[in-house]
């Protein structure tokens, strides 16, 4: 199937899933365009079981998209720097510390963790996996999605000191697992183990990454004063993401974290030095724009791709399993850092909770467990890996509304949400 048929097909499903979701089901966005996505496959599975071959034609237009391909070069470079244009880094820069922990110390310490519970918890389910590989989906599910994230936070309505710590740790611990995981990728093809190569592959992913969004980011800005035409500066920054992702790419640096800064440096300095007000309102409206219409496609995508991965007793147990196992290395991870910076600041008893629960799963660990090499080991990951992304996105997206209200309400009638907030990063 041609490219622009498999994008038509994509974007009248995408049309209409959110048609009635808002007509009938009145999920978030996201999150019933998944779930109908979700009950679409099932009955396509059902219908393949009863003998029509419906399900082997929808099955064979799903593995014709490269999913990883498709979000981790192609979606993703877009929906970050939307994500990130709109976040103001006064705030960012408040809490840079806590957000700059959560996002790098955070997710070594959630994969370690994951990685270690995991190869003992498969093996009693009868899936034992090579180590190498269960440290590979700790580091894989370890970020939070910020893509998941920035979607559903929107109606959870957090006050906006905490949401810049989820959404901020979110832009940031993408870029750093994606960097991490493919140092661990690499050794799988490696005889021998260098220290200083992998602290210097990690360095230029993670560092070069920022160095070189910082770069382009502020060619942008200046090319943007320039000039006071919206045409113009819609493109240079249709540009810089592409361009910049597609360069970041080619001198082996994080495309992610160097689409983030980019998009900061926009959208702060360029917000505010480089355009008009309607260089600002188009760009805004432009971005939100490709923003939902990628999102849609996306969890569209996320509940078909239910109809190409292997439901084998062993790999739906094991990602049964490996729902609380990574919710609980997210706890410790995160009550750790708190724990730590509690000794300079004041955090109230319910930031843990708020943090842990918030931290969602979505698309790119799904991508990166797709790019895995082929063979029974990655099928097994796949399953387990997309077990987690459900169970985070319908539950916990679901839920986080509900305990935002929870925690909010107790901790303004003991007084302490307020010094919590507001202290330093």
């Amino acid at each position: 199937m041609s490219l622009i048929h498999t994008i038509t097909i994509l974007v009248c499903l995408s049309a209409g899933f959110s048609y009635i979701n808002h007509r009938f089901i009145k999920l978030p966005l996201t999150i019933g365009l998944m779930a109908i996505a979700l009950a679409m496959s099932l009955v396509l599975v059902a219908l393949g079981k009863l003998g029509f071959g419906i399900e082997s034609e929808a099955t064979r237009f799903i593995r014709g998209i490269d999913f990883s391909e498709a979000l981790l070069h192609g979606m993703l470079s877009c929906l970050l720097f939307a994500g990130a244009l709109h976040v103001d880094l006064s705030r960012l820069l408040d809490v840079k510390w806590i957000v700059g922990t959560l996002a790098s110390v955070g997710v070594v310490l959630s994969a370690l963790i994951t990685g270690f519970l995991g190869y003992y918890s498969f093996d009693l389910v009868g899936l034992p996996l090579p180590f190498i590989y269960c440290l590979l989906f700790g580091t894989l599910i370890a970020p939070t999605d910020p893509i998941a994230v920035m979607g559903i936070l929107k109606a959870a309505r957090l006050p906006k000191p905490l949401e810049i710590k989820i959404v901020g740790e979110s832009l940031f611990n993408d870029g750093v697992g994606v960097a991490v995981f493919l140092v661990l990728l690499d050794l799988v093809h490696q005889t021998s183990f260098s220290v200083v190569g992998t602290a210097t592959l990690f360095a230029e992913e993670a560092i070069g990454g920022a160095a070189l969004g910082w770069i382009l980011g502020y060619v942008g800005y200046r090319m943007m004063k320039s000039v006071d035409n919206y045409q113009v500066e819609i493109l240079i920054t249709l540009a810089l993401v592409l361009g910049g992702f597609t360069l970041a790419d080619v001198l082996h640096t994080s495309g992610p974290i160097a689409v983030v800064v980019a998009g900061l440096v926009i959208g702060n300095h360029g917000r505010q030095w480089a355009m008009s007000e309607t260089t600002r309102e188009y760009i805004d409206n432009f971005w939100e724009l490709v923003d939902e219409l990628l999102n849609a496609v996306l969890f569209v995508l996320i509940g078909l791709e239910l109809l190409v991965i292997s439901l084998q007793h062993q790999y739906v147990t094991a990602g049964l399993i490996a729902i609380p196992i990574v919710l609980l290395a997210r706890l410790l991870s995160v009550g750790l850092q708190v724990r730590v910076f509690s000794l300079v600041r004041e955090f109230s008893e319910k930031t843990v909770a708020l943090l842990t629960w918030g931290g969602l799963r979505g698309g790119i660990s799904v991508a990166l467990a797709l790019s895995l090499p082929q063979g029974e080991t990655r099928d097994a990951i796949v399953t387990i890996t997309y077990s987690v992304v459900v169970f985070s996105i319908l539950v916990q997206g679901l839920t986080m509304g509900r305990l935002v209200q929870w925690a909010f309400q107790e901790t303004q009638a003991e007084g302490h949400l307020r010094s919590e907030v507001r202290g330093p990063g």
